[in-house]
């Protein structure tokens, strides 16, 4: 695996620009620009980070492809409507529905959260081919789920009792802490389920080296 620096270093940068920087430009320009504004500069930052990737031919995460999209769905609807309460309930809303998708993907055999893998941890090829790694995400699907739901259930409550102007900076936080929590219990608990299976996680190795027994 990766070093510990290496992994935060690969995954900060996308929750920056995916999560973090929109929210930011929203509420920046809510206070010059007002909402319709704000909704119109959060939207061109997630455009713009997704051109300035393309035309540097730069992985586009899939973190960032999907966050867009809904950002653009939501933005649509709220700036037609002039609604704060809409702009913030659908992805809301959006939570509540991913953490349904998690469950029946695992259900199913298919953990979507395999595929948000390289947007946080770039594993290797070999290391997810194995069956263990794949049973791992599996469970983790569920762990996620029960993340989401809670993460939708407390920002919901913000929604109906936060000041309008307070509730993304504190939805951002949230849902940070949450999402840190949930990715150091998949950590750890990755580590745990190779070790069981006789797979030792070694960070910090050189990954070019490393194979799966």
């Amino acid at each position: 695996m990766p070093a510990t620096r290496l992994i935060l270093g690969h995954a900060a940068p996308i929750v920056l620009e995916s999560v973090v920087a929109p929210v930011a430009a929203y509420y920046l320009l809510l206070l010059v620009a007002g909402f319709r504004g704000a909704l119109v500069g959060a939207l061109i930052w997630s455009f713009s980070v997704i051109i300035r990737r393309l035309v540097r031919h730069e992985r586009v995460s899939t973190l960032l492809l999907v966050g867009t999209a809904l950002l653009m769905i939501r933005t649509i609807i709220s700036f037609i409507t002039g609604s704060v309460f809409l702009y913030f309930i659908q992805p809301t809303a959006s939570t509540f529905l991913a953490s349904l998708v998690l469950v029946c993907s695992a259900l199913l055999g298919r953990p979507f959260t395999q595929r948000f893998t390289h947007d946080f941890c770039p594993l290797g090829p070999e290391l997810l081919a194995h069956t263990a790694v794949h049973r791992f995400f599996v469970r983790v699907s569920f762990l996620w789920a029960i993340a989401m739901f809670l993460n939708g259930a407390v920002v919901l409550w913000l929604l109906l009792t936060a000041p309008a102007n307070a509730f993304p900076i504190e939805r951002t936080g949230i849902s940070l802490s949450l999402t840190a929590g949930a990715i150091g219990l998949s950590i750890w608990w990755f580590v745990r389920t190779m070790r069981r299976d006789g797979v030792t996680i070694r960070f910090g190795a050189d990954t070019r080296m490393a194979a799966v027994s």
